[in-house]
């Protein structure tokens, strides 16, 4: 790992000393930069750069410029390395990348991989922007302000999860990415909580394969986090039946802890003070106020 460290502050140290900034040429320095820098990753398949590449971007004025060529203009270069870690990656790395997606996406989020779009991606490889773009040219405004995420808040799951993937790691960074929506625009909210629900998958992938008597609960808690994006997709309601339907079996003291956050937040979302106070003692201060903000954001 400290090579690797070493190799990021290489690059750090030398980006600033390129023409016109350009593009990284390795996928993995670029996921190793981004971590450093708390930033996505701007990834494009190198037989888009073989021709021209017109996108637009706004002014301070408020126009719309269109730039011929999104990989060797000089003014566009320092905007794109000031949001992203760009990165032009060969199309010999294809068939290893897909392997690792194959069967485990929705075909959307393939079509997504495929095409010779703008990718955004967590440091993981995950792509987040895997909404299809319907203009003729590609906004670079329109993603720095949806998709240049600062991803400090989740810095240190994302970081954990990088140097070992396992059922803890993919869980707790689910879980933060959920979180994450609270602090991110709208529009985008339903993109991260398909990036949650990525790593929810493997979190349950890990589960099924534990050999241990703990496997019910691992897979129990799972189900009680899939059952919480619906507070963050303000649908306290489908929240209450869900949970209803779940059997109470394999409640341990932690999940017993969520299912209480659960009950107590979308009793509050739909303003049944009543049962949400039958909860509340049972829900940690922490989760109070990570409840209150569920709460705001479902008015």
């Amino acid at each position: 790992m400290k090579k690797y460290i070493l190799l990021v502050l290489f690059f750090l140290s030398s980006v600033g000393q390129i023409t016109a900034q350009q593009w990284m040429r390795s996928l993995e320095i670029a996921r190793k930069l981004a971590l450093v820098q708390n930033k996505m990753v701007l990834m494009v398949w190198e037989e888009s750069t073989y021709y021209d590449y017109p996108v637009v971007v706004q002014d301070n004025r408020g126009r719309y410029l269109v730039i011929p060529n999104l990989f060797s203009d000089e003014k566009l270069s320092p905007l794109i390395w000031e949001n992203f870690v760009p990165v032009i990656v060969n199309e010999d790395e294809y068939a290893d990348l897909y392997l690792k997606i194959k069967g485990k996406r929705k075909q959307s989020y393939i079509d997504k991989f495929n095409d010779d779009s703008i990718k955004i991606m967590d440091i993981n490889g995950n792509i987040l922007n895997v909404n299809k773009y319907t203009e003729e040219l590609q906004d670079i405004t329109k993603l720095i302000d949806g998709y240049a995420l600062n991803t400090q808040f989740i810095s240190n799951e994302l970081t954990n999860y990088y140097k070992q993937q396992s059922f803890y790691s993919a869980y707790f960074l689910a879980s933060k990415y959920l979180e994450l929506t609270l602090y991110t625009r709208e529009d985008i909210r339903s993109n991260i909580v398909d990036l949650f629900n990525i790593y929810l998958k493997e979190a349950i992938q890990f589960a099924q394969n534990d050999k241990s008597d703990g496997k019910a609960s691992l897979l129990y808690r799972c189900e009680l986090l899939n059952i919480q994006q619906y507070l963050y997709l303000e649908r306290p309601k489908k929240v209450l039946r869900m949970l209803k339907k779940l059997e109470k079996s394999e409640v341990t003291e932690n999940n017993e802890a969520l299912l209480a956050f659960l009950y107590y937040t979308a009793n509050k979302c739909l303003k049944d003070d009543e049962d949400a106070e039958v909860w509340k003692s049972k829900v940690s201060s922490l989760n109070l106020k990570k409840a209150e903000n569920i709460i705001n954001l479902n008015l």
